[in-house]
């Protein structure tokens, strides 16, 4: 009996293999506009959790706002390329009036899906578009030099996973996301007063035809002398989807 059952079952388990195969295959050949569309008159609009250290690093607090990305203009980056300019508007709750505070860069160029903001340049994505790929998403950004204020930024693995996944955030359900998985570290015992640490966090969620749907940054860096304080350059940054075009 058990004979019998073989060619069927091998039979089915090509089927399925093959199956994977096309399924993979068609999430390493999307596109970078995919999950990093650029074009003029788009905008995500998120909620924004900002951790804010205070009283010289002795005490932190979370600031919420409203922030709403728009894709303003198309131009040329310093390379020549095709870029697009991001503005960013702010208010801090619903009711109030959108003000810009910040411009940005975003670069497709078709292998990578650039992002530049405070004068640095984030590789976002690269092809192809699979789990477990990674690259160097900040290489660009000078961590080397003695002026350097992010040296917590080097050498960061970026990471796909979760890709073409199915996700809920808030009110939104997206039937194709993927993960982009950036740090995840902790030096020393931050729950010891008495010792330096330090906690790096990154992590980013794009939704196919949207962008960016959710990100959480966060840096500290713990300095145990004059009683303990979170050093200049210590914050963290949530963002969640909102609204969208």
């Amino acid at each position: 009996m058990i004979k019998s059952f073989g060619p069927l079952v091998i039979l089915l388990a090509l089927c399925a293999l093959q199956s994977c195969n096309k399924q993979d295959e068609g999430i390493k050949t999307a596109s970078l506009s995919t999950y990093f569309p650029t074009e003029v008159g788009k905008y995500i609009t998120y909620r924004m959790d900002s951790v804010v250290f205070l009283s010289f690093g002795t005490s932190s607090v979370i600031h919420s706002y409203d922030v709403k990305y728009l894709t303003e203009a198309e131009i040329r980056d310093n390379l020549g390329r095709k870029a697009f300019r991001i503005i960013r508007y702010i208010r801090s709750d619903t009711g109030a009036a959108w003000s810009p505070d910040a411009s940005f860069m975003a670069i497709n160029d078709s292998s990578s899906a650039e992002f530049i903001e405070n004068n640095l340049r984030f590789v976002k994505l690269v092809l192809p578009i699979k789990n477990g790929l990674n690259w160097k998403g900040n290489t660009f950004i000078d961590t080397y030099s003695l002026n350097s204020t992010v040296r917590y930024l080097d050498d960061w693995d970026y990471t796909y996973d979760s890709v073409g996944k199915p996700l809920t955030i808030g009110n939104f359900f997206f039937d194709n996301t993927l993960k982009v998985d950036q740090r995840d570290e902790v030096i020393g015992d931050p729950q010891d007063p008495l010792s330096y640490s330090e906690i790096n966090i990154g992590v980013e969620k794009y939704a196919a035809g949207i962008g960016m749907i959710y990100r959480r940054f966060f840096h500290s860096e713990y300095q145990p002398g004059g009683g303990g304080f979170f050093a200049e350059g210590s914050y963290g940054v949530t963002y969640t989807i909102i609204d969208h075009n």
